[in-house]
């Protein structure tokens, strides 16, 4: 199908803790994480499968060239410059050293996610999912996995950290700081990179038309007053390379497929914004997967910006939509217009493959009215995309003379992402009608605590939530488990995430009296 493979997201939270304006935003993470109540207690997570300097171009960066928020495969520790920084035994009421002994940073969840502190920030991993529809399911069920966490802090400490923790689901704040919203999605490993590479760079330059969560500032270093649609796109510096926190690329490269590596690649999206809205959400994903069927089917428009860097900002400071963007054959197209040929491609091949069932009907009838109602009228959108509604918010105030420099225009901004329903912008437009939202909340507080039934998330998250003490360790593609009958444990390998599924697994996980019976009787592999 045109908009299916497996796909998930990843969210890291802005956090802050208005009574302590300086606390190390590490130890904030660490206390979110540590006190979110639904996790399995004693499971870490397995970075021995992990990657991260591998590049598709065919090379390995080394240890010594590579930054170190590129070492994700070596955890993260908190060094004795935070710890003391904090003065944690010097303070009444502080934390002390005692803390970090029992401090959990890495949550592996029953539903399948992962919850953990990623450098400065509390950071959601969605399960693996098979489609648009449940990918943006499981990824706002991260924002009730995380708001959830934050407000277990206090109870969880008491004195020790009474005071609140604030999350927030955005990308920057605006001091020249960046935090990202990543999407993966599995490729056939078949498919030459480079070809990828070529045929991703216009759309994922153009495509926050559609996916900007709007940003309350222009530029990435030196801020200054303004509004864009896009939080991210002022961070990217070049069209290609492996990082992801500096010398941001467009594509990145990262070749750590948690799966096969000779069956499947993992494409690692950094460019995106962390959405609330249903449908910026689901046209992320939707059209991102599109392309991506376009591409391996050698159907996709063929469009080449002449400088794809500029083109991104200058897409993100156009509000009105009408800036033409110079192709390297010599036409002009404007970003919307970019979009519409991905989107007609896309429904072309549909079309021809007779992929046409009705979650696609939906997704495709979605796609168009949207860009039909930007063509028209950008604020028509104000009820379905992020970045417009924020727009019509600001004109509101421009209208009662707030000027767009104004302190309460960034207030705005940072309250639209606030992931506390009563003091979100999001959730009171929801609320009054004025947000259109596609999945029901029911399914959205299901996801938060069940995994995804038609990939091998279902195995991880049932196995976590049924034995809890005896996972050890887990992985998106290895889970290390103790067998109660001796003293050794034993690391299974996952590599197909399209397998051990809720109908390959149910029954076996059901008459099993231990994990590690269950992953025999399933016949996964040991690889130690």
């Amino acid at each position: 199908m045109i908009f299916e493979r497996i796909m998930g997201t990843e969210t890291e939270f802005g956090v802050i803790c208005p009574e302590k304006p300086s606390a190390n935003e590490s130890v904030l993470s660490t206390l979110v994480v540590d006190s979110y109540p639904h996790a399995a207690a004693e499971a870490g997570w397995d970075y021995e499968s992990e990657s991260p300097l591998d590049d598709a171009r065919g090379f390995n960066m080394g240890l010594s060239e590579a930054h170190p928020s590129q070492l994700t495969h070596q955890g993260h520790v908190l060094t004795s410059e935070d710890i003391a920084r904090e003065a944690f035994e010097d303070t009444p009421g502080m934390l002390n050293r005692s803390f970090w002994d029992r401090a959990v940073m890495n949550r592996v969840l029953p539903n399948g996610a992962r919850l953990y502190v990623d450098h400065a920030h509390p950071e959601y991993s969605a399960p693996e999912t098979t489609n648009p529809w449940d990918a943006i399911a499981w990824d706002l069920a991260g924002d009730r996995v995380a708001a959830a966490a934050a407000s277990s802090v206090q109870g969880r400490y008491g004195d020790s950290w009474p005071e609140a923790i604030y999350l927030y689901k955005n990308n920057t704040d605006n001091k020249s700081v960046s935090y990202g919203a990543h999407e993966n999605y599995l490729v056939p490993r078949s498919v030459n990179f480079r070809h990828l590479a070529r045929h991703l760079m216009p759309y994922l330059a153009t495509r926050q038309v559609i996916t900007g969560a709007g940003r309350a500032g222009i530029g990435a270093v030196d801020v200054r007053p303004g509004f864009q649609i896009s939080q991210r796109a002022d961070f990217f510096e070049r069209e290609i390379g492996l990082e992801t926190t500096i010398r941001r690329p467009i594509v990145n490269t990262r070749d750590e497929p948690h799966a096969d590596p000779d069956r499947f690649r993992r494409l690692h999206v950094i460019t995106g914004d962390s959405n609330l809205s249903h449908t910026s959400n689901l046209l992320k994903l939707a059209s991102a997967a599109a392309v991506l069927t376009l591409i391996e089917h050698d159907a996709v428009p063929d469009i080449q910006l002449a400088d794809p860097v500029q083109a991104m900002r200058r897409t993100s400071h156009d509000l009105g939509l009408q800036e033409l963007l110079e192709l390297k054959d010599g036409r002009r197209m404007t970003a919307l217009e970019i979009q519409r040929a991905y989107a007609e491609a896309a429904l072309d091949l549909a079309d021809r493959k007779g992929w046409r069932d009705e979650p696609s009907e939906k997704i495709f009838r979605i796609w168009f009215e949207v860009l039909d109602g930007l063509q028209k009228d950008v604020l028509s959108m104000a009820d379905r995309l992020d970045w417009v509604a924020k727009l019509a918010l600001i004109r509101q105030y421009q209208d009662r003379d707030v000027d767009i420099a104004s302190p309460k225009i960034q207030a705005l901004d940072l309250q639209y992402a606030d992931l506390r329903p009563s003091k979100s912008l999001y959730s009171k437009l929801v609320s009054l009608g004025r947000m259109k939202t596609l999945i029901p909340q029911d399914r959205i507080d299901a996801a938060a605590v069940e995994p995804p039934a038609d990939t091998r998330a279902f195995l991880r998250g049932k196995l976590l939530g049924r034995w809890p003490h005896q996972i050890q360790s887990a992985g998106w593609d290895v889970l290390t488990v103790a067998d109660p009958h001796t003293d050794r444990r034993h690391r299974w390998l996952m590599d197909d995430p399209e397998r051990w599924t809720r109908s390959e697994t149910d029954r076996v996980i059901a008459s099993s009296q231990s994990a590690h019976q269950a992953l025999s009787k399933l016949g996964l592999r040991k690889i130690q």
